[in-house]
């Protein structure tokens, strides 16, 4: 087998679709279905059940999955450290909390491939609950999270920074005028908050269950652009990373409510898997966050 078969294999697993497969990977569809075949017979099972114009991993497949990304993530590697020259190239995969793009981190990535122009480094959103698995089955080289302080085993950090969480509201909205706000302040008041699997909404909930106050929910969006413009619009009270807001504070399309209510505490770190290796790449990168926010 050969990497560009399991590079083809894990495109198919992503997309379900040969054909996108193909278009995205610049290929004949012929060439994807002959490169799949050529690896079945190889491996001596089917890997995809063909269902109509989608396809299904099958059992096997499944196991593929996991080894062919980590056979990925070890060519990445290779191309980044074997190379005598001191320069890192190569692909870098970064995983990143979407509110952690708000301040500081485009202009470490600018300073980075200023400094570093043979990388190339390949960003995706990432959730809490899942980039563990992400990043043990090598789809992410290193994560960058913004979550609560959390004992990850299977993980190793490599920066940690305190960050906090803050209500946001209109400089109109009712509540801006008071001097101290606790959960029974929030009690009937429609609230802004992130997704199901957001850790910052299921630690409000929890705080707001304790204190015997029913939240009354009037948007769950994943998207921190979108609190915003409800709060701006006095549509209710946001819930989010203070570093998210920052801009519009200080512009005065938004003010942050003193909270007197239970802590939120929050973190940002970078993990890598244990069993990882720490490259000079990967360690650039967390050396010139933590030089950012120094």
């Amino acid at each position: 087998m050969t990497i560009t078969q399991l590079e083809t294999f894990l495109k198919i697993a992503e997309t379900r679709n040969f054909t996108t497969a193909a278009s995205l990977l610049g290929y004949a569809q012929s060439t994807v279905t002959m490169q799949i075949k050529q690896l079945e017979e190889e491996l001596g099972c089917l890997l995809f059940e063909r269902l109509g114009k989608t396809v299904a991993l099958t059992a096997e497949g499944e196991r593929l999955c996991e080894y062919a990304a980590k056979m990925m993530q070890l060519e990445r590697e290779i191309r980044l450290e074997v190379p005598t020259v001191r320069e890192p190239a190569g692909i870098l995969r970064l995983g990143v909390s979407e509110s952690l793009c708000y301040h500081g981190l485009p202009e470490v990535l600018l300073k980075y491939k200023q400094k570093y122009p043979k990388v190339e480094i390949q960003l995706s959103f990432i959730m809490h609950d899942t980039f563990p698995a992400t990043l043990k089955k090598g789809t992410l080289d290193l994560a960058y999270s913004l979550n609560p302080p959390e004992e990850y085993p299977d993980l190793t950090m490599l920066y940690d920074r305190p960050e906090t969480l803050g209500f946001y509201v209109s400089p109109e909205h009712p509540l801006a005028k008071k001097k101290k706000i606790t959960e029974k302040d929030l009690e009937g008041i429609p609230l802004l908050l992130t997704s199901h699997n957001c850790s910052f909404r299921h630690m409000l909930l929890e705080d707001l269950a304790e204190a015997s106050v029913t939240p009354h929910i009037a948007l769950e969006t994943s998207s921190k652009e979108v609190l915003k413009q409800f709060a701006i619009n006095e549509l209710g009270v946001a819930f989010m990373p203070d570093l998210a807001a920052r801009r519009e504070v200080e512009k005065g399309r938004l003010k942050k409510l003193s909270w007197a209510g239970k802590a939120f505490p929050i973190c940002a770190r970078i993990y890598v898997h244990k069993d990882k290796h720490v490259s000079m790449a990967i360690r650039e990168l967390a050396d010139l966050i933590a030089e950012n926010e120094a």
